[in-house]
């Protein structure tokens, strides 16, 4: 599943080519994806101009004055800008056609999603979206840090990875960048979230905001050419300490890795190293 540095990416990738650009139609080949495509989409969209395109969680948000279509990339879901006369794939089910004139003339932004678990939805002005009401801060704003983390952790009982990968505690920190941050922040993901110390949430946080920003240059540096029909975001090429490594040596100690289920996603960590 694409995590916030790879939709951060998507979002630095598409910003050029769309923001700016009226859309002239918006075509869709499936009335629904996860949920049902609202008719607002279709209905509202086209004659817009795409003002901004933000990212929340791993939302993205195209932002125009008559409200805000809200994607998700789902499992295996991707965005790309393409000549408008490029044929469609089997998966490509959305198209949202960019004007003659201006940023973007003549192309559409086209959204592919095989497994059908992404999104496109619609917030209109002034509202928040159910999806996005309630989440917590970015990991790479100003409202993220250890404090909070020390705060919103008191008397929880649950394992720290759990607490981490809850999106009212903090957004968009998924399975891949908790394992990396709790190895090198040395703490074991299976530690109760209200046993930590201030001062190990400040290290957890810190290596957070690290991994990440890491996380988004590298995949800066990788973009492909969104204008290409075979065109797709550069991810992050991971090079993990913790994450799918169970039972190798340990990158600090050489003792095997450690491999369990916490908070039903697998997990991997050094019994040695993380405490």
């Amino acid at each position: 599943m694409p995590e916030l540095p790879e939709v951060e990416t998507t979002r630095r990738g598409l910003a050029p080519h769309v923001e700016g650009a009226r859309v002239e139609r918006v075509l869709l080949r499936r009335p629904d994806l996860r949920w049902p495509i609202p008719p607002e989409v279709a209905a509202q969209l086209p004659g817009q101009r795409i003002d901004a395109v933000r990212r929340r969680a791993k939302y993205l948000l195209l932002d125009t004055a008559a409200g805000i279509a809200l994607l998700h990339l789902g499992m295996s879901g991707s965005l790309r800008v393409l000549p408008a006369d490029t044929p469609p794939g089997p998966h490509d089910h959305v198209d949202i056609a960019l004007a003659q004139a201006g940023p973007g003339a003549g192309r559409v932004l086209r959204l592919t999603d095989p497994r059908r678990f992404g999104c496109l939805l619609w917030q209109p002005p002034g509202e928040t979206h159910a999806l996005l009401a309630g989440l917590g801060p970015e990991p790479l704003g100003d409202g993220f840090d250890g404090d909070h983390l020390f705060r919103l952790s008191r008397g929880r009982r649950a394992p720290v990875k759990a607490f981490l990968m809850d999106q009212r505690v903090v957004v968009g920190v998924g399975n891949i960048y908790v394992a990396e941050a709790l190895f090198m922040a040395g703490v074991s993901p299976l530690r109760a979230a209200g046993r930590i110390s201030r001062e190990r949430y400040a290290r957890i946080a810190a290596e957070i905001r690290t991994i990440l920003a890491s996380a988004i240059a590298r995949g800066g540096t990788t973009l492909r050419d969104f204008l290409s029909p075979d065109g797709a975001p550069g991810y992050f090429e991971q090079e993990l300490s913790a994450y799918g490594r169970g039972g190798q040596p340990c990158p600090r100690c050489a003792r095997p890795l450690r491999q369990a289920v916490v908070a039903q996603r697998a997990t991997v960590w050094c019994g040695t190293c993380q405490r």
